[in-house]
């Protein structure tokens, strides 16, 4: 009996969780397994902000695929996936094609401008490891330049971030850390640096909690973090960004360095596949398979569940992305065995928000916490998906282990 072939795209959070169960429960006879991933790395995307700002370095960001799979259950193949043809179960890549009998698509997140002018050109993102450095880099230039300019232009020193939630706040956080670090390093007086944040929406970390966004912006503004929310982005230059104070009221902000964060989507290969899709995001079937397709899966960034409780779509989280990558590979055994799929449901055991090394916000199982303990709780979670895909040998290697700091 022909060995079915499962392709999974994409190394991400769901990606590698999925081949990570597979590998445990089928042998090497039970099926072809094949990963297909751009780099030969994972990169913990919730710790982008951290690169970013450089308050770690991006090569702690990220680990070799092989060190977490097993080599004698698991084809990598390190290429860049061009097309998907879910109709005739062929898949593109720069390398070669793949045909397969059952694919998951983990390809990931972009990020979304939503059309405001000048932003793909002119802001910075932090969309994988290697955007995280050039942001570090570009701002420790920023720093550099202006300590040895004659005539010194103080908007190298502004900072514009755009987007409150979860991404800009922690990278916020680990700015509000960098920055005194920076000053000293460059010789640059710290009240010529100013850091703002502008968000459309009309409050920060908008569905947190109330009280714990009271005290991450109180957190923040100690720091000398500013925002100016309800006030969206229009436009973005080579100077800065303009931004909407109200109607017919602008602001120009002239800024050295502005990073977008203010939102994701799917990756874009979705919407050249047939499959129909909001932003490049596929409203998956319970058992998170692809609405008329009963061989194709989709987990991470590029699946879209609406919470029923509240109506609105859970956030593409690394929790939630972990979860369905455990529920998918078990889907699929299912399917080879004749047995029927299991539906999908996220346990959210809570959310926590970093605001820097020693601080964070956050509901872990139904209670809040804030400061040092919320901090603790942070990268413990961090540790706990390093020991999911890795095991201890991994935690050990990348975990972070400084945990009352």
């Amino acid at each position: 009996m022909k060995r079915p072939t499962i392709l999974v795209l994409g190394a991400g959070y769901g990606g590698l969780t999925t081949v990570v169960n597979l590998q445990k429960s089928l042998g090497a006879d039970d099926a072809n397994i094949v990963l297909i991933n751009k780099n030969e790395y994972h990169y913990e995307s919730t710790w982008l902000h951290e690169a970013a700002a450089g308050t770690m370095s991006p090569e702690s960001v990220r680990y070799d695929i092989k060190d977490v799979i097993n080599s004698n259950k698991v084809k990598f193949v390190q290429a860049e996936v061009q097309a998907i043809d879910v109709t005739g179960k062929v898949v593109t890549t720069n390398v070669g094609t793949h045909t397969y009998d059952y694919l998951v698509i983990s390809l990931g997140f972009e990020g979304e401008t939503f059309g405001i002018p000048g932003l793909d050109k002119y802001a910075l993102s932090m969309a994988n490891v290697k955007a995280a450095r050039q942001i570090r880099e570009h701002i420790e230039y920023q720093f550099a330049t202006w300590s040895t300019e004659e005539v010194k232009d103080d908007s190298r020193l502004t900072i514009v971030v755009g987007g409150a939630g979860f991404t800009g706040i922690e990278f916020l956080g680990e700015l509000g850390n960098r920055v005194p670090e920076l000053c000293k390093e460059f010789d640059v007086p710290q009240e010529k640096v100013r850091v703002l944040c502008v968000e459309a929406a009309p409050m920060v970390l908008p569905g947190f909690d109330p009280e714990l966004v009271d005290y991450a912006v109180r957190h923040l503004n100690s720091k000398g973090i500013e925002f100016s929310i309800g006030t969206p982005v229009v436009e973005a230059t080579p100077e800065g960004v303009n931004i909407k104070k109200g109607e017919d009221v602008f602001e120009f902000v002239k800024a050295g360095t502005v990073v977008w964060a203010a939102g994701v989507r799917g990756n874009r290969l979705i919407e050249e596949t047939g499959i129909e899709n909001m932003r490049a995001r596929v409203k998956v079937d319970k058992d998170l398979r692809a609405p008329g397709y009963s061989d194709v899966f989709i987990v991470g960034d590029c699946a879209l569940m609406i919470n029923e409780a509240v109506n609105r779509p859970f956030p593409p989280t690394a929790q939630i992305a972990m979860q369905q990558g455990d529920m998918c590979a078990n889907n699929i055994i299912a399917l080879m065995k004749g047995e029927p799929t299991s539906d999908f449901t996220p346990d959210l055991k809570g959310s926590v928000c970093s605001l820097g090394d020693s601080d964070a916000i956050g509901v872990v199982f139904g209670k809040k916490v804030t400061g040092t303990k919320a901090s603790f709780m942070k990268k413990m979670i961090d540790n706990r998906a390093l020991f999911m895909i890795g095991g201890l040998g991994l935690t050990l290697k990348k975990g972070k282990f400084n945990l009352l700091k």
